[in-house]
């Protein structure tokens, strides 16, 4: 199951036919779904240790579990009274701020993700309602003509943090693709969860207080619109639409999600980030309040909405609201007569047939008419056996199912509706361990011809490598291809050196690095000299050298140093120096800017691997299991002849 933020100012067969067909990223975001994949991470963790600390109260201590969590909190505001227990306040308020995210991430992969194909949508929305009709049809099944067949909706909601987070721990940070196809699917079902919420769970509705939430609704899009002032009022409207929802009598939470799938993605522009630089540097010229407020206001615009409520917001969804609603909801006092009637309830057996059995065959079955191409399918982005794992995730419930099980039950039928959850969640994860277990023992022939039936990856880099005109480090035809924007007065990308001459040592044949010209004009004054420098050492065959030590020098870019070094490398000087003094290698540093803009790039140093943009931290450990991952895909898609070496 293996697919392929940090500081900053051609191969062969199948992964060059992706490369020559890709369609350039020009769209980028600082945070991007390996962020938010690995914070999902941690978060499981957290979910797990809160579930295990509140089953651990409830039975130690039931009394003081239930007195705390039914504590009643009210919000009075002249004669208008909201008044919930703590536990509402933590499923219907905080949970909001979690689908928030959920939205944003979402709206983020529509935006600048795998998802920005809209073709690419379709299998995993139609895989979503599959898994959640399977699911419900087991569920109803198995509780046929029972009491607790109007329960069904506890039975058809993955988690998301449990099911990336097990999916990202089972395969060890790899198979990204997997995780993005997954995410769009935990997405769906989020969304259709909350409908199932509002339409099916919801006793009363009040048409003027859902006619004022969907008001202000619109009062949100339309702030898109307006000027610095949006911020706070997108938070009062957002806040307004939530009461709204609480008095219409429809799960509020359905807020969260909506604000931000309208919340727009979009990756810092050049133009933005040289307006923030002049803006900080006038501040600095002249240090007045005005100014401070113009340099932040200029920094905090060059970054989109979507990124900056993820920043904020993320860690706290995952590592402290959805482990808090753990410990609320998932805290049953659990006796010999308790788990004896589970285990015969068609209410715990029906949410464990559903979640274990239904829905990873619901996703399989759905996942393959969608791709078919009778119906005008697009190719699945990642292989069946791998599909398969990711649809053992999916069968891990907790959060919306406890949360629709808390409205559906009550007493009795809610323990064996929790412990039915539990039980599922704790199976998901054995389950996704096994798919791996079973991928790892299939041919790698086998695999090829899996790999060469799902759809292309998209290519992030606008202007694939040319031997005959790039720079190139390793052997030429090496399978991966590491390859960077630099500035050489960047501190970063001096700081990043070291590693990458380790990684090719480490690595060996399997590596090329590629190193391009990004000059910060606006940052860096020094550096459109230093890549013109390197160029005219490049004449006579030393780039590398020169690079070497222009990395290693950041400080020391002045014209008399750069002569100095020349010197040093034992250059002809006066070919040197005529060269700067006409500037001949200006137009060949400015054709690299102008495919770093092509695709996306705004900030030194930015790394790609084979193609696609490297999102995370540049340490030794971290590329080094990047470049493995990306050689033992182009090793497996490789035809047979080649991996043999004949």
């Amino acid at each position: 199951m293996t697919d392929t933020p940090a500081p900053q100012t051609s191969s062969r067969g199948r992964l060059r036919s992706a490369t020559a067909g890709g369609t350039a990223w020009t769209r980028n975001l600082a945070s991007p779904v390996r962020g938010f994949l690995h914070a999902e991470s941690g978060g499981a963790v957290a979910l797990v240790a809160a579930a295990a600390a509140a089953l651990l109260w409830a039975n130690i201590a039931p009394s003081s579990y239930a007195s705390v969590w039914d504590t009643q909190l009210a919000i009075s505001l002249g004669g208008h009274d909201l008044e919930l227990t703590l536990r509402d306040w933590v499923n219907e308020g905080l949970m909001t701020l979690f689908f928030l995210v959920v939205g944003l991430e979402a709206k983020r992969e529509l935006d600048l993700g795998e998802l920005r194909e809209r073709s690419r949508l379709a299998v995993p929305v139609v895989a979503a309602l599959g898994g959640m009709l399977a699911a419900t049809a087991l569920y109803l099944v198995i509780n046929l003509g029972g009491d607790a067949a109007h329960g069904w909706g506890a039975a058809v909601s993955t988690d998301t943090a449990l099911a990336l987070g097990t999916l990202a721990l089972v395969t060890r940070g790899r198979a990204i693709r997997l995780r993005v196809f997954l995410l769009t699917l935990v997405v769906i079902d989020d969304l259709v969860a909350l409908l199932i919420i509002a339409l099916a769970y919801t006793d009363h509705v009040s048409t003027s207080a859902l006619a004022i939430a969907v008001g202000l609704f619109g009062v949100l899009l339309a702030l898109r619109w307006a000027g610095s002032w949006r911020g706070p009022a997108a938070v009062l409207a957002g806040i307004g639409m939530w009461l709204a929802l609480e008095q219409s009598g429809i799960d509020p939470v359905i807020a969260g999600l909506a604000i931000g799938l309208v919340t727009s993605a979009y990756p810092p522009a050049r133009g933005d980030l040289e307006r923030s630089t002049e803006l900080a540097r006038s501040f600095r010229e002249q240090p007045t309040p005005e100014l401070a407020y113009s340099a932040r206001a200029g920094l905090v615009s060059a970054i989109s909405p979507n990124e900056r409520l993820q920043y904020r917001l993320h860690p706290w969804t995952s590592r402290v609201i959805v482990p808090l609603f753990a410990l609320a909801n998932a805290g049953i006092h659990i006796s010999g007569g308790v788990l004896s009637d589970a285990m015969t309830s068609p209410v715990t057996l029906g949410i464990l047939a559903a979640f274990v059995i239904g829905k990873p065959l619901g996703i399989m079955g759905a996942a393959w008419l969608a791709s078919r191409p009778v119906f005008g399918g697009a190719p699945l982005t990642v292989t069946y056996p791998a599909l398969a794992g990711g649809a053992a995730a999916a069968g891990a419930p907790f959060t919306v199912s406890i949360l629709i099980a808390t409205l559906a039950f009550d007493g009795a039928l809610l323990d064996q509706a929790k412990i039915g959850v539990l039980a599922a969640a704790v199976l998901a994860p054995v389950l996704v361990w096994l798919a791996t277990v079973v991928i790892r023992r299939i041919p790698d022939e086998r695999r090829a011809r899996q790999l060469g039936a799902t759809a292309d990856t998209i290519i992030d880099l606008a202007d694939d490598v040319d031997p005959e005109r790039d720079h190139i480090r390793g052997r030429v035809n090496a399978p991966v291809t590491l390859l960077e924007y630099g500035d050489f007065e960047c501190p970063y990308c001096g700081h990043a050196a070291p590693v990458i001459d380790k990684l090719l040592e480490h690595v060996g044949d399997e590596l090329r690095y590629v190193f391009r010209h990004l000059p910060l004009n606006d940052v860096h004054p020094n550096a459109q000299s230093a890549s013109e420098a390197a160029e005219a050492a490049g004449a006579q065959g030393r780039f590398w050298e020169m690079h070497d030590v222009l990395m290693r020098s950041p400080d020391k870019l002045s014209p008399l140093d750069l002569y100095r070094h020349a010197t040093a490398l034992g250059l002809d000087l006066d070919r040197f120096s005529d060269d700067m003094r006409r500037r001949r290698h200006a137009g060949r540093v400015a054709q690299d800017v102008q495919s770093a803009d092509a695709s996306g790039v705004s900030g030194t140093p930015t790394f790609f691997i084979n193609g696609r943009r490297h999102q995370g931290v540049y340490d030794m450990d971290t590329l080094t299991t990047a470049v493995k991952s990306a050689a033992g895909g182009a090793a497996v898609t490789a035809p047979a002849s080649v991996r043999s070496g004949a």
